[in-house]
């Protein structure tokens, strides 16, 4: 999965910012920001799975064009990677991945996902419109050859930029 400066940066910033707080005084409140990509972690057996949601108006010009996806402050970007292996050796795995996201007023929409590939890296992407302010639950399954059905399930609030 490509991995953006700017995220691999604000990454960064907030764990030096996280560290700093190590003396009496208590660490400062990091907002983070709304363009940074949020994501949830599962460990399922010896795989990894990470589904990411970021506004596709964050993402550079080259990235939404790499990723076939239009750059809008109201399109949301899930990509969902799966991956086996030592983080610097890791190797994707292949799976079935259906999405969907309600919003606050309860309506569903399901997430179209496709594959893209990185080199030898395959990942799921899929794009929803959102009204903003908006806070959206998203509900996943992943479905892996001959092992059990993962799901996830995690909630993200997207604003106006």
């Amino acid at each position: 999965m490509h991995i953006a400066p700017r995220t691999l940066a604000g990454a960064l910033l907030l764990t030096l910012l996280s560290l700093a707080g190590c003396d009496s005084e208590p660490a400062p409140r990091v907002a983070t920001p709304v363009t940074a990509p949020q994501e949830a972690i599962l460990q399922a057996g010896d795989t990894t799975i990470r589904a990411s949601v970021v506004q596709t108006s964050a993402l550079n010009e080259v990235v939404a064009r790499q990723y076939g996806i239009e750059r809008d402050d109201e399109i949301v970007m899930l990509l969902v990677g799966l991956r086996q292996g030592p983080a610097a050796a890791e190797t994707s795995v292949p799976a079935s991945v259906t999405a969907s996201v309600t919003d606050l007023r309860g309506q569903k929409q399901v997430i179209e996902m496709r594959e893209l590939h990185s080199g030898e890296l395959v990942d799921y992407v899929g794009t929803v419109s959102v009204s903003l302010p908006d806070t959206l639950a998203f509900e996943l399954s992943i479905a892996r050859e001959g092992k059990p059905t993962s799901t996830m399930q995690f909630s993200r609030e997207f604003f106006p930029q």
